[in-house]
């Protein structure tokens, strides 16, 4: 069996649907592989869709709750909020809904979808990408102009075609409960060596009484100990364990993220999108926001690529080098800034930076300029106009230099 079409994603999660979607729309020829039997499964995200990115897909009717904020709490207790009740800031969705929404919308707009299929190989020449793939136990040849890599940390397309690693591999792990003491529309989030090393712990309402409990850190930083053993730090830490003693595990996660564009995202027709390219925010560990505008910044440019069959390698870097290089040195910048602020404190230096986070002038600042898309803006801000992080500006500007 054998098949030839215009592009080959290879993983229908969000970002490789909404490529198929832009691509499909403008009459390329799409075929999502999904090695799995169904889409969305298995589930390793927190879940949140800032309201950007969810316009852009329309899949409002997944939201499970609204957040109009967060409650961040330093190592020792202090109490920075963020938000304002009543004022939507992000969106908490069933991710297998979403997902599945998602690429439905690229199967509406004409591209086709394979369950049960893996890539086994891929072979690229002047006129094409050969690709053998294993669907439902049967082997069958595809060739296509283009392929993409949107399958995720552990991408098989990136380490097929060499084409590097992300900066950084966060270990991330989350439990869905019920049970928790918490706040309405109030995401809560936990910092400290216990409880998430250089990182922060989150609790979010998921809907129906339920919350997502979740923490990252990396390797590095928990210098031995297990990710889950933070967990078990941080529901009984002395602070907080009130809130956390009714709750009881629904189901439990665990995975990487990856955050830094890898040093390869094109080669002679093959590219990289979302955390297979290393687009995970490293304020955040979000996904999705960066890897929708990944696509969408270049799709035109691409399909124009793609319906003239010029996917050399200078072309491929041609179109995306610039918004790319722009996406990679705001990682870049966020990272460094990520690491004077809070990965690289110790817990007595969290602690005072916390406490000129919740002074009211600087409270009023972060909301003014807070977005969670957009971090580097307001870590700018607080160095520029809070005194007290004003000592800090002069490791910033060099941080920033060498990012």
């Amino acid at each position: 069996m054998s098949l030839e079409v215009d592009v080959v994603i290879v993983g229908a999660g969000p970002v490789g649907g909404r490529a198929a979607k832009l691509l499909a729309e403008r009459g390329v020829s799409v075929l999502m592989l999904e090695e799995h039997e169904e889409v969305g499964r298995p589930f390793q995200c927190a879940g949140l869709v800032t309201p950007s990115a969810m316009d852009a897909v329309g899949g409002h009717h997944t939201v499970l709750q609204e957040v109009d904020g967060a409650l961040i709490h330093g190592p020792s207790g202090t109490l920075v909020p963020v938000g304002t009740e009543g004022t939507l800031r992000t969106y908490v969705v069933c991710r297998k809904r979403f997902d599945q929404f998602v690429v439905q919308e690229g199967m509406a707009a004409g591209a086709k979808l394979w369950l049960n299929a893996s890539p086994a190989s891929a072979t690229v020449s002047e006129d094409g990408v050969k690709i053998d793939v294993v669907r439902d136990g049967k082997t069958v040849s595809v060739k296509t102009k283009l392929l993409i890599g949107a399958d995720g940390a552990h991408s098989w397309t990136r380490r097929q075609f060499r084409m590097g690693r992300p900066k950084e591999l966060m270990i991330g792990y989350q439990v869905e409960v019920t049970g928790y003491d918490g706040r309405d529309r109030w995401l809560e989030m936990y910092s400290g060596s216990e409880v998430a090393p250089g990182f922060f712990a989150w609790v979010i309402p998921s809907g129906f009484g339920t919350h997502r409990i979740g923490l990252w850190s990396t390797a590095e930083r928990l210098q031995g100990r297990s990710i889950q053993s933070c967990y078990h730090d941080l529901i009984n830490h002395p602070l907080w364990q009130e809130r956390f003693q009714n709750v009881a595990t629904v189901a439990e996660f665990c995975g990487p993220i990856p955050s830094g564009m890898v040093k390869t995202p094109v080669k002679d027709r093959v590219m990289l999108l979302g955390d297979a390219a290393g687009m995970a925010k490293p304020t955040t560990g979000g996904g999705l926001g960066p890897g929708f505008h990944q696509i969408q910044c270049i799709i035109d440019p691409l399909v124009a690529a793609i319906n003239e069959d010029g996917l050399t390698q200078r072309r491929l870097r041609t179109i995306t080098k610039k918004p790319w290089e722009a996406m990679r040195k705001e990682q870049d910048r966020a990272r460094a800034l990520r690491n004077l602020l809070v990965s690289d404190c110790s817990d007595e230096k969290l602690d005072n930076h916390f406490r000129n986070f919740a002074h009211p002038d600087t409270l009023s600042l972060i909301n003014r300029i807070g977005d969670i898309e957009k971090p580097v803006p307001l870590g700018m801000a607080l160095l520029k106009n809070v005194p007290a992080f004003r000592g800090l500006a002069m490791r910033a500007g060099v941080r920033l230099l060498l990012s």
